[in-house]
């Protein structure tokens, strides 16, 4: 007899964010409905709640960090779910943008920023007696927070000690660093291009720079969803691959800034979301954009590879979040229904790899 299909539309979330892209963009182009599937779109605040809804039915599918996935996967922060990967939704994306007092005391410097000025910046303060600064990232269990660890690392810093690691939402996190509340941040675009153009931060590298076209976001099915109505996920990623595709062609960007502005950030002004897609970071007024060495990228970033995942792992390993060992970490990453989805389309997509993580390589003193 055969499973139950799961009841229509399907429900998908995501957090606003640039990467967020190919499923705004497959539902404002229509390409659900051209593959059959009825599909109704949930903004979320953050990725805890977006997560909790996933986890427990309240969505059939999500936008998802995907160091999360491997969390949930794993049973990490105690809470173990099964989830299906279908295809990635993009490449980099992400800036680290400094308070101008934070940027000020490293002196000057052009980004990237070299992670050892930053460390003498950090140990000149500590000597002054003054506490670390507070930095947020987006997710305990996010790119964000173990790439952001990694380069603090690279410069001799200790990331659990040499500076407060907080969480705030990314839509958040430029306001916090308006108000204070905060001294830095690593988080998804357009919010480090918004904190640049108020005045209220500094980029000084993206996470491009740390691991060059780095795995992004996912798009993330609900446990046995699947097994359930297999058909509806292969339409879904079908789409999405299709808006990846679309999304690809820089005579479709300034149509695709102004949908995410439409349906996503209406608070922020076009030039930003534009500069985003364009592979830059936004500046204040009177001032040009600042490129990206490793652009946002979204065809290149959808077949998903276990092999980086497996980096993830690791470094969730390095930092403590999860067991030496699970063999489920890995299970949600499904690249055989990419392939099937993906054959829909004549000629089949071509997508790319990430350069090699620099996630599997320079442990601690205490890993070695």
């Amino acid at each position: 007899m055969p499973a139950p299909t799961i009841e229509r539309p399907l429900r998908v979330g995501y957090v606003p964010l640039t990467d967020a892209a190919p499923l705004l963009l497959a539902d404002a182009l229509g390409l659900f409905a051209r593959h059959g599937v009825p599909v109704v779109l949930s903004a979320e605040a953050g990725w805890a709640a977006l997560r909790d809804k996933l986890a427990f039915g309240a969505l059939h599918a999500a936008h998802l960090l995907g160091p999360l996935a491997i969390a949930l996967a794993a049973g990490a922060g105690g809470l173990r779910r099964r989830l299906t990967i279908t295809t990635g939704l993009a490449r980099n994306g992400n800036t680290i943008v400094l308070s101008p007092a934070l940027a000020a005391a490293i002196g000057p410097f052009a980004p990237p920023l070299d992670p050892r000025r930053f460390a003498e910046a950090l140990h000149a303060r500590a000597e002054e007696g003054l506490p670390p600064p507070t930095l947020a990232v987006v997710f305990p269990f996010s790119s964000h927070n173990y790439l952001l660890r990694h380069w603090l690392a690279a410069g001799g810093l200790d990331p659990d000690h040499d500076v407060r690691l907080v969480v705030v939402p990314p839509p958040r996190v430029a306001r916090a660093l308006t108000e204070g509340a905060i001294e830095g941040f690593c988080a998804g675009e357009p919010w480090g291009s918004q904190a640049v153009v108020t005045g209220a931060g500094r980029f000084v590298l993206a996470t491009g720079d740390i691991w060059r076209d780095h795995p992004e976001k996912v798009l993330a099915f609900g446990e046995s969803i699947a097994e359930r109505d297999e058909e509806a996920v292969l339409s879904v990623t079908a789409a999405v691959i299709e808006a990846a595709a679309w999304l690809e062609d820089p005579a479709n960007r300034p149509s695709a800034a102004r949908i995410l502005q439409e349906r996503a950030f209406s608070e922020l002004p076009l030039s930003t979301i534009t500069a985003a897609l364009e592979g830059r970071v936004a500046a204040a007024p009177g001032f040009s954009p600042q490129p990206i060495a490793a652009p946002m990228r979204f065809l290149a970033a959808s077949r998903p590879r276990r092999e980086e995942a497996a980096a993830w792992f690791s470094a969730m390993r390095r930092w403590g979040h999860a067991a030496a060992a699970d063999a489920e970490a890995l299970a949600p990453w499904r690249p055989d229904l990419w392939d099937r989805a993906a054959a829909r389309f004549s000629p089949r997509p071509v997508t790319g790899r990430a350069s090699p993580s620099p996630l599997l390589q320079m442990p601690l003193e205490s890993d070695a």
